[in-house]
């Protein structure tokens, strides 16, 4: 069974975009979703998964989805322009079992884990930019990632269509861990295999209806176009990877 892809539901989730927090309010809301991912292992089968949706915020912290952040004072100088900086963690599910795909057969599993770093995000009348810095604190993959992207939202009614394009650094330990073969896992139709850093670019879309005041659904597609480091790997037969993720939150 293939890892659902948490980081891509972060991600989407946090497309989200609501108004401004009065100094004691504090938003709770409960939904379910289900994530649909293709990973790029040959042979590995696209998956579809339920998880349940938690969203609690205030103008200190988030959680939303499986990622939480402690918001640091914004650096708002006009009216459209704000630099928001916060503290992130996330739980990020990606790895594999042996039995996941025929390619795996032989492989140490590869596990998932949580990440900690720091955002921030320029809020302007243009398009948004936003860049972190995440690393691996669970000691699985020991591995690091930078994010750069640039996202806007267009509203019509209760309707927001937001488009991203957003630039993914790993680091060698990342893609090794995930995308290398050891020299104890190499076989005859598998040699050994380590890669360099890589950068992957990502686009997506997420559209968000509210359509009366406590519900919300929300619809997120993505695909990635993987870095000839991954490609190399000769346990990944596709140029990219994509994923679909569908929620419906109520809020209290």
């Amino acid at each position: 069974m293939v890892a659902v892809p948490y980081r891509m539901i972060a991600v989407s989730l946090l497309s989200l975009s609501f108004p401004a927090f009065a100094d004691d309010a504090t938003i709770w809301g409960l939904g379910v979703g289900v994530v649909s991912t293709q990973k790029p292992y040959a042979g590995i089968d696209r998956e579809y998964t339920p998880l349940p949706v938690l969203h609690i915020e205030n103008r200190y912290f988030r959680l939303l989805g499986t990622t939480a952040e402690v918001k640091l004072p914004a650096w708002q100088w006009s009216e459209t322009q704000q630099l928001n900086v916060g503290l992130i963690a996330r739980y990020d599910g990606s790895g594999y079992t042996s039995d996941d795909a025929d390619i795996l057969q032989g492989m140490a599993r590869r596990k998932g884990g949580v990440w900690a770093g720091v955002k921030v995000a320029w809020q302007n009348p243009l398009v948004n930019i936003f860049t972190d810095w995440s690393h691996d604190i669970s000691d699985n993959s020991h591995g690091q990632r930078v994010r750069l992207g640039a996202e806007r939202s267009w509203k019509w009614r209760g309707v927001t269509l937001t488009p991203r394009i957003v630039a993914n650094r790993y680091d060698s330990d990342y893609v090794n861990y995930y995308y290398g073969v050891h020299s104890d896992e190499a076989r005859a139709w598998r040699p050994a295999w380590q890669g360099d850093a890589a950068l992957n670019t990502e686009i997506g879309l997420n559209g968000r209806w509210q359509f009366s005041t406590h519900q919300v659904l929300m619809v997120d597609v993505q695909t990635t176009l993987l870095a000839s480091e991954i490609k190399e790997s000769p346990l990944v037969d596709r140029s990219n990877e994509n994923q679909f993720f569908l929620s419906y939150l109520y809020y209290f």
